[in-house]
């Protein structure tokens, strides 16, 4: 069974149609949307500030979604990847984003829709990354505008095949 607990007086909002995993952790006043899924060693902890997630958000293995008491929340958009083994803490993602394996996103970034955060980058603290873009490295930078078939081929790929993929243990 999961870990799913509230804090403080309330409780995690998960709809019927999400997936979270035997062993996911979600706590306190975090909402998510509709056909979301929550993998395996993947924490979702709301207890300090709230985190909201859009529909089709993905949180995939060993990844952490956390905020900072009385500073930043975590906002997620529709169609977000957050890919095994991130650190998304105290940030705005929007829409049709893909933050890539082990990468970390800090308090007060935003990152506009149709981006992708490239494995392993470090989105240091109120950095501001520009819609249609990729960013890579450590400290995270543009590395190049993102192309539709990028937008297709990975941003949306991966987020429906993450809906197929939880389906098989809904069975």
């Amino acid at each position: 069974m999961p870990v799913i607990k509230s804090v403080k007086g309330v409780s995690p909002q998960i709809p019927d149609d999400c997936y979270v995993a035997e062993n996911a952790t979600i706590v306190g006043d975090v909402t998510m949307g509709s056909q979301c899924s929550i993998w395996f060693s993947a924490v979702v902890r709301g207890d300090v500030n709230f985190i909201k997630m859009g529909n089709k958000v993905n949180v995939q293995d060993g990844a952490v979604i956390h905020g900072t008491y009385q500073k930043s929340a975590t906002t997620i958009g529709n169609n977000v990847s957050i890919g095994h083994n991130a650190l998304v803490h105290g940030c705005t993602i929007h829409d049709n984003v893909l933050v890539g394996m082990g990468s970390i996103i800090m308090d007060g970034c935003v990152i506009e829709s149709h981006s992708i955060i490239a494995a392993g980058a470090v989105v240091t603290q109120n950095t501001k990354v520009e819609s249609g873009s990729i960013y890579a490295g450590v400290p995270a930078k543009k590395v190049k505008d993102i192309s539709e078939e990028l937008i297709a081929g990975e941003i949306n790929r991966i987020a429906d095949n993450y809906i197929k993929y939880s389906s098989w243990f809904k069975e």
